[in-house]
């Protein structure tokens, strides 16, 4: 298992922006042309998701990142619903949807995951550390 140094090396973060190129894609289809809101609500949404990964990540506090990863859990349900609609008025197939579906939830159930993990965690994020002072000799006060 490889050390998370930046949130970019988060596979929940790879799998949301694989998503976002997924549907960035099927939105393109001529279908959509019939509804340019809810493609623009599909791309928004799937794009909130890693999104929200990152800057909750960039916080540096486990309360917020978890907070930010609830945010990103959240818009992955919104993407889930938004997906429905487009099947239900025929702009995707029933294999899209379902196919889209599952990678949605999939990345919500990491997202969990992940969320469940920083809440166990003793650590509180790397801006509540001490930070490391080096002193020199020069610095020290003689009497």
């Amino acid at each position: 298992m490889s050390k998370v140094r930046t949130f970019e090396d988060l596979k929940v973060w790879q799998y949301a922006c694989q998503l976002y190129k997924e549907i960035f894609d099927v939105t393109k289809k001529a279908s959509f042309n019939q509804d340019y809101d809810l493609r623009r609500q599909l791309r928004k949404s799937a794009g909130s998701i890693p999104d929200n990964i990152a800057e909750g990540y960039e916080r540096e506090g486990n309360k917020e990142y978890r907070q930010f990863l609830s945010i990103s859990k959240g818009s992955a349900g919104e993407f889930r619903s938004q997906i429905q609609r487009a099947y239900l008025v025929d702009l995707i197939s029933e294999d899209e949807m379902k196919n889209l579906k599952a990678k949605a939830e999939e990345i919500s159930r990491m997202l969990n995951g992940l969320m469940n993990y920083i809440a166990k965690s003793n650590f509180t994020g790397s801006k509540f550390m001490e930070p490391e002072v080096e002193y020199s000799i020069s610095d020290s006060f003689e009497p």
